[in-house]
């Protein structure tokens, strides 16, 4: 009874900080911070390249199966997505509590062209939402296996091609992409943060598929394909990856 409460209660916290998240995150990539002397002087980079390297480590080692693994011993498996959505909130609040300006302007858009870039901005939300919609809200957050549990019965993700993924295998991440770039008001603190989150946002595309190859197999091997990562990637990880050749076996790591 005590592991159910202390679940509920680790489930209803996450999906609280998702909504307080939102709410802050929302303005901050719209740029609607602006530049300044920042307290750490010519060494505002510093602080900010820290916390954009705690949320990529922290966000990352919760996703790695070992880790995953050692925290599954004491934390049950269907909670692992609350614990993720918790800790993903907590990374980005701070990231976005702590952050350093520039008083350097890169570029910022005015009339008709920053009217654009604020509906294109806009856009990259409600993409965002339709994205998730096709996987399940519950199962991005963790509200899905976390009830399943609750309820005492087991929750199963199968995989499926729906929507847009029919035509990429990230638009989650493309939707992500989005939100960093489609500012009107770009400063060089924002350029760190947009050039950071970018790579992040590939590799993680690509870390993200070796999971699914190792969860999915052979379904997601013939996805990847037949579907490019990305539409404008044709080569590489994230273009369509070759299927091995027949008597070959492909061994998946995480």
């Amino acid at each position: 009874m005590t592991v159910r409460v202390l679940g509920a209660l680790l489930a209803l916290s996450a999906h609280l900080l998702l909504v307080v998240t939102v709410w802050f995150l929302f303005p901050f990539l719209r740029g609607d911070r602006e530049p300044g002397p920042s307290a750490a002087g010519a060494w505002w980079w510093a602080p900010d390249l820290l916390l954009v390297l705690q949320f990529s480590a922290l966000h990352s080692l919760l996703l790695c199966r070992p880790v995953r693994a050692r925290l599954e011993r004491w934390l049950p498996r269907a909670l692992h997505g609350c614990l993720f959505c918790a800790v993903t909130c907590l990374c980005l609040l701070s990231l976005i509590a702590l952050w350093q300006t520039s008083p350097v302007v890169v570029y910022r858009l005015e009339g008709a062209a920053a009217t654009a870039v604020g509906g294109a901005y806009l856009l990259s939300w409600v993409a965002l939402i339709y994205s998730l919609s096709l996987t399940g809200f519950g199962n991005q957050t963790g509200w899905t296996p976390f009830w399943a549990w609750l309820r005492g019965r087991g929750a199963r993700r199968r995989f499926e091609v729906r929507g847009a993924y029919r035509w990429l295998r990230h638009p989650v991440y493309l939707c992500f992409l989005g939100q960093v770039w489609l500012t009107p008001m770009l400063s060089l603190d924002r350029a760190l943060l947009n050039v950071l989150f970018t790579a992040y946002i590939f590799l993680g595309s690509y870390w993200k598929d070796r999971r699914l190859v190792y969860y999915v197999g052979d379904p997601y091997r013939d996805y990847q394909a037949r579907v490019p990562g990305y539409p404008i990637v044709g080569l590489g990880p994230l273009g369509r990856v070759r299927l091995a050749p027949p008597g070959v076996t492909a061994v998946a790591r995480p």
